[in-house]
Formats: structure tokens, sequence, C-alpha cells
């Protein structure tokens, strides 16, 4: 009776312990180098949102902020960066993709959304706490430090006795296109979101101790877009020394676009707006749509308008893993993927052969054939389904990372396929489902964990693994099997679920055939 009582309060409990006083005051300012700011105490936890760190003109590198003596409240979120309205805010999408992750739509500001939220345990001990920065997803052209509830902070700061921090930077075409073409003062108007993040981390570098956070122990992590930013940071000479370990989710990246196409977009986008292809060339006159809108006109006549972070030489002097840069050698790295991905329905059942029929469908016979014997080696116990559902792509990427890695030499990575599933909706293993658990915000995250007992009991053990990694550069920890860093030899893959066991090169077949067939 006791044991089924404490089974239906386990998903409430959270709740209540997380309901402590919230004040603010003079006990909740920090004297940051740039001038006073002050946040409020949660509890345990004091809390800043909307740090300013940077500030930039339109196209141009960030600047340190500028200072200021006058006290500053940071209580509230900053803006994002100016973005496209997706699906994830449509209020007629009733999906279970956009249910579960339940994005929250935010204020957008070109100016100011060079921002920063941080949480800590204290500001006033001597204590200095490994700092975890957490890079947003949403590719390389929407996202923000908050627009997952699972975003915030506070329990994993409260849980782990670690500094949280999480930013904005700009995004899609004031962040990623790439001006230097035009020379002159736009010679490093490229892979300005980047060059962003690199400035957030300056400024954490040197502000972070009076936040009771060491600057020397900084582990730098982010999920998809977040992923492919963090594996880019890693090979950025700015960005050397100013973390120590890193952290990709399904966003594994070996390469990034070439210079020389994406120069001619900059140039091209002066031309188209009227204005002289050099760098007397002023687009501060226009609107954030009318950008776009010029840009998409560039884009009809073939001229590549993609926005993502580019091999310029220089900011990004070569691909980040093909093979892997020295600038990271010494960098250990935790990189995973989900066993579903981009599949947000799983809840069609199938029997072998209709499984079989749907892969060949779209591979072809005899590819399909090679396919499915493969997904057999390698999950012989799966259900059928699984076959039409599983995510091979970003997989691969991350086991290419992980071979890159290995084969540099220096430092080890740790590579591991999240394969638990909510018992109570459709959406697997899909896209982003370790985040409730690795942030340890499952009770924030209700809608796409399914808040089930065996959710809360997850949760503890996926959280112990990453700060076990932020702390120490290794994931090891209790209740998990030894967990070996992934070499060419070993292929090694620890598998996250309600059981974690290590697999040994368990999917190289399917990882030859396959190609993402979602």
């Amino acid at each position: 009776m006791i044991k089924q009582l404490l089974l239906i309060l386990l998903p409430f409990l959270p709740a209540f312990i997380s309901a402590q006083e919230i004040t603010a005051g003079e006990h909740t300012r920090v004297e940051t180098i740039y001038g006073p700011i002050e946040g409020y105490l949660d509890g345990n936890i004091y809390t800043f949102k909307g740090v300013r760190y940077a500030k930039a003109e339109r196209f141009m590198p960030p600047e340190f902020p500028d200072k200021f003596t006058t006290l500053r409240q940071c209580k509230l979120y900053g803006p994002q960066a100016p973005q496209g309205e997706t699906l994830r805010w449509n209020a007629n999408n009733q999906t279970d993709y956009a249910f579960g992750n339940q994005f929250v739509l935010e204020p957008m500001d070109e100016k100011d959304c060079f921002v920063l939220n941080v949480w800590t345990p204290s500001i006033n001990d001597s204590k200095r706490r490994p700092v975890f920065v957490w890079i947003h997803g949403g590719g390389y052209a929407s996202g923000s430090g908050h627009d997952l509830p699972c975003y915030e902070g506070r329990a994993l700061a409260e849980t782990g006795d670690i500094v949280f921090v999480n930013l904005n930077h700009r995004l899609n075409i004031l962040g990623f296109a790439n001006l230097t073409g035009l020379g002159g003062k736009y010679s490093k108007s490229v892979n300005l979101g980047l060059q962003d993040i690199v400035k957030a981390l300056e400024w954490i570098r040197d502000n972070i101790s009076r936040f009771g956070g060491d600057p020397s122990q900084v582990t730098i992590a982010g999920q998809s877009g977040g992923g492919g930013k963090v594996s880019t940071l890693l090979a950025m000479p700015s960005a050397k020394g100013l973390f120590k370990r890193a952290i990709v989710q399904s966003g594994s990246t070996l390469r990034q676009a070439d210079s020389e196409n994406t120069r001619k977009f900059g140039i091209a986008l002066a031309e188209e707006l009227g204005l002289p292809a050099d760098e007397n060339a002023d687009f501060s006159k226009f609107t954030y749509d009318e950008l776009n809108a010029a840009s998409r006109r560039v884009s009809s006549k073939g001229i590549r308008a993609g926005f993502s972070p580019v091999v310029d030489g220089d900011i990004l002097p070569q691909h980040p893993f093909a093979p892997a840069s020295e600038v990271s050698r010494d960098i250990p790295m935790l990189i995973g993927t989900d066993f579903n991905e981009f599949t947000f329905d799983i809840s069609r059942e199938m029997t072998e052969e209709e499984a079989v029929a749907s892969v060949k469908k779209r591979m072809g016979e005899e590819r399909g054939e090679e396919f499915c014997k493969a997904f057999r080696k390698a999950y012989p116990n799966a259900p059928s389904k699984e076959m039409t559902y599983i995510d091979t792509g970003f997989r691969a990427s991350a086991v290419n990372q992980a071979l890159a890695k290995s084969r540099q030499g220096g430092a080890p990575a740790y590579l591991y396929l999240f394969t638990w599933k909510p018992e109570n909706n459709a959406l697997g293993a899909s896209h982003g489902m370790e985040l409730p658990f690795m942030m340890h915000n499952v009770n924030l995250q209700r809608e796409m964990t399914g808040a089930s007992p065996s959710a809360y009991k997850f949760e503890k053990l996926i959280s112990s693994i990453w700060l076990s990694f932020i702390k120490t550069g290794n994931p090891n920890v209790k209740g998990l099997p030894k967990w070996e860093p992934f070499t060419e030899q070993n292929g090694v893959t620890m598998i996250l679920d309600n059981k974690c066991y290590p697999l040994n090169h368990h999917d190289s077949d399917l990882l030859k055939l396959s190609r993402p067939i979602w």
C-alpha cells in the first residue's frame, strides 16, 4: 500500500520540493566588471536573467557591452534574436511534437538579443564550481536559451552544485550570412552567431567567478543546431582556452559550408537591395523582413542563401571534424543521438512483413532487404516497426565524429545512443527526448516525457551522467556499466535506457547501408 502511494505521489514531489521562497535585494546583487546587477534568490539558487554580454551593429562582429554604474535588474529573460515564425508556434498545430515540446513564444529584438542567464548555488562563498554553458538548438535559424521549458538551469545547478549558463545569439541572415566578399569593414562579417557565442564565453571567463563559478572548468554543450555550434567552436582558434569539455547531442557536424559560394551571396544581396557591392553598402536602413525578402530573391537566382557556419580560413580555418581540429585535441567529448530522432509518431504497429515492405518501398528492393537484415543484426529484439522509425543519419554523423576524435589521439570521446521512450505518448526516443532528463527537468517538460514514475527515476541516472562529465570529463557513474571511451577498435556505444549497457560495433553494417529514411 505504501509503495503504491509513493508511486502516485512521485511525479508531484518535485513541484513541492521546488516551492521555495523567492527574495531579492542587496543579497542578490553582483558587481560584474561592466557594472552592478540584481537577480533574485529562488529557494537555494541565485538567478540572473537577461544579462547583457555583448553589443553589435548589424552585420558587424560583437563587442563587449558598455560599462554602467546604475544598478540593473536582471530578473526577466531577454529578447531572442529575430527569426521566422515556425510550426512550433502555430496554435492550430496539435501534433505530438508541438504539444510535447511546448516551445515558448518570446519577444524578438535585434539590438538586445545579446543576453545570457545564470543559475548558481552561491555568489558569496569562495567555492569555485564547474560551469555548464548550454547552447540552444533550432538549426542556425531559430531558437533561444529559453525556448524550451526544460532549458531552465535551476534544477541542474541545485542538484549538481554547478553554475548553469544559457544564452541567445544572432541567427539566420543576421548571424550567418557571409558578407566578407564586400571587403573593408565587412572583412570579419562571417560566422557572426558563433562570434557572439565566443564573446559570451569571454564574458563568462571574466565574470563567472563572481557568480561562484570556476572559469577554468567550463563545459559547453548543445543539442541539434546547438550541437553543430559546439562542433564548430571546437575548431575555432578564438574559442580555444574558453572551455575544457564539450557535449554534442544530435548535432554532430563534420563539415561546414565553403567560403567561395557563400561570399557570392553577400555581393548579390547588396546588389539586390540597390547598394554598392563593397564596404560602402549600408544595410541598416532595411527591416529584418526586407532583408529576408531580398535574400529569397537572391536565392531564386541560384545563389546560395542558406545560413550556416562557413569555413572562411580565418575565424573558422577548417572543417570541424574532417579531420578533427588540433584546436580541440585536449577537449574530452560526450557525443550521442536519439534512437528515433525526427520520427515524432511511432504509434503505428507493424508486422515484420509490413515493416520490411515499408523499408523496401523507400530504399528499393535490394538495398531495403540488406537494410532489414542489418537492422535485425543490430537490434535482434526490437519491435518490427522500429525498422521504419529508426534514425541512421544523426547516428552516422555521431559515430564519424567520435571516430575522428579518436583518430586524433588526444582527449577521449564517449558515445551514447538514447533509446528510452515515453510510456504514455507516441513520441518515442525522438529528437531532444534526452533534454528534460539531462537537465533534471522532467517536471518542467511533462508533456514530452509523460511524467511517469519511470521517467522521474530515469532522470536521476541521466542527469548524474551529464553532471559527472561536466565535473570530470568522464561520464561513468554508479548504476552504469563501465563506459569505455570510443575507439576505432572497440566501436563502443552506451545504450541509455531503463537498463543501460554498452555495445561494440553493433550497427556498423546498418550504418554502411543506410541513409536517413524518415
